[in-house]
């Protein structure tokens, strides 16, 4: 175990510890400044989502609105709960502008993944939709590129289908127990069972399952935030002068100064936002649009309400607070942000939170179980494979419930992710100057008074497109 433990770290340390932070945030940059800054060219359409503007009345279909819904089911997790508190008892107050300015950058990079993965989707005999970067790279970069693409599919099973899902189990169960006092076999029990139902039901019972969960816990924990930011409304000018004067040194909260500020958001931001990690994409790619850029858009959006909105709002509730004390060592992660809202409206938030972590956890295992269904879904159309990760997700979504010390064994999340990112980011660079054609032609049809651009695969003629995957073109 010592040794797999110690090829693991260094895996860890060659990546998220060395160079992949870095080259996420410079890679984002370039797509920014190469594409025009896209992601605020069409900020104002991202909101079109949500009026159901890309909608079609085929039941077999999933929606834009719905594909939003998994992602952002996915991407709002511990992250956004334990992982600011992380940010900001490490890095200080000035972290959350760091993550504020990696979430602006992260969106073009979003953009450009999800456009990228609807624009190679190939159609299934369910009438659904299936991609991402796996297809991507095969479509996209050619068959002699598939042992790059069997690389990203077997870390995305081994981070996300079962290592996150892990985390998720022992992430609730630990809630319930701490302020329920319901014992964690009973908690994994339920967790368990409710998990095969939907992984049961495919992308279609997800993707209706989500539609409801996502807003409500959205909805719930926003407007738990708002509370506390009227009733310290005096206090916001003063909290986002802290925010800041921190991030550029003007004064410092923590050993480090702008060096941990900076450090600390950029990476919380990214490990919350996933923007450029490749995963998101595999849920972007099941959406019915009629434009591959109308996705990207979309999934930008996403990025925008995990990291501007949530991520923001667990902020607000820790440095509105007074337990929340900078530079100092004790309370950390998730009993930071629960202390601080005990302490803005009383004990019976410590439930509140509870409940969020539950939605915001199942959530997630809702989404990460979809990722290694599509992974695999690549590498063997066997239907016993499928039946057999099915069942195993539920035994590690039970697992990880009921055995807290057990969980040390998915240890290797962090650099399956790591390489994970790497693949991405490679096949990014290369498909790029593709998807700036695609976005070019996005924006030509605007131009030319089109209020909704259509995908035509004939106009593009020299890529791998599957014609039956855009019924709207001529």
């Amino acid at each position: 175990m010592a040794f797999f433990d110690t090829i693991f770290n260094l895996i860890n340390d060659l990546t998220w510890g060395w160079a992949l932070v870095p080259f996420l945030v410079v890679l984002g940059l370039f797509f920014t400044t190469a594409s025009g800054f896209v992601q605020f060219r069409f900020f104002r359409r991202m909101f079109s989502v949500l009026t159901g503007d890309e909608t079609t009345n085929d039941p077999t279909k999933i929606s834009a609105r719905e594909a939003l819904l998994v992602s952002v089911g996915g991407r709002v997790g511990g992250g956004n709960i334990a992982g600011v508190a992380v940010a900001i008892t490490a890095g200080g107050p000035g972290a959350v502008f760091w993550m504020w300015a990696i979430a602006l950058v992260g969106m073009c990079s979003a953009l450009v993944e999800a456009t990228l993965a609807q624009l190679y989707k190939r159609s299934e005999p369910d009438g659904t939709y299936r991609g991402g970067p796996a297809r991507s790279i095969i479509h996209g970069l050619g068959a002699q590129y598939r042992w790059l693409a069997v690389i990203y599919a077997v870390c995305l099973i081994a981070s996300f289908a079962i290592g996150f899902n892990a985390f998720q189990g022992n992430t609730v169960a630990g809630a319930a127990l701490d302020s329920l006092s319901i014992p964690r076999l009973y908690t994994g029990i339920a967790l368990s069972v409710a998990t095969g139902l939907i992984v049961y039901g495919g992308i279609h019972r997800i993707a209706k399952v989500a539609d409801v969960i996502i807003p409500i816990m959205a909805i719930g924990y926003m407007g738990m935030a708002l509370l506390i930011i009227i009733l310290n409304i005096t206090g916001l000018p003063g909290v986002i002068w802290d925010i800041v004067s921190n991030a550029f040194g003007l004064r410092e909260a923590v050993s480090g100064g702008v060096g941990a500020a900076i450090a600390q958001g950029l990476r919380r931001g990214l490990f919350s936002n996933e923007a450029g990690l490749g995963s998101a994409p595999n849920v972007a790619a099941t959406a019915y649009v009629k434009h591959p850029v109308s996705q990207g858009i979309t999934q930008s959006f996403s990025v925008f309400i995990d990291t501007m909105i949530i991520c923001s709002c667990t902020a607000f509730v820790i440095l509105l607070g007074d337990v929340y004390v900078p530079g100092a060592e004790g309370i950390d992660g998730v009993a930071l942000t629960q202390q601080s809202m005990v302490s803005h409206v009383g004990e019976w938030a410590q439930y509140f939170l509870t409940a969020a972590i539950l939605l915001f956890s199942f959530s997630s295992i809702m989404y990460n179980y979809y990722l290694g269904e599509n992974a695999l879904s690549f590498m063997t159309e066997n239907p016993a494979a499928l039946h057999i990760l099915r069942i195993a997700i539920m035994g590690i979504v039970f697992l990880g419930a009921v055995a807290p010390g057990a969980t040390a064994v998915f240890s290797f999340s962090d650099p399956m992710m790591g390489i994970l990112a790497v693949v991405n980011l490679l096949a990014l660079m290369m498909l790029f100057p593709i998807a700036l054609r695609v976005i070019t032609d996005f924006r030509e049809q605007l131009a030319a008074g089109i209020a909704k651009p259509v995908f035509d695969p004939k106009k593009f003629p020299d890529l791998d497109t599957d014609p039956t995957a855009w019924p709207d073109a001529k």
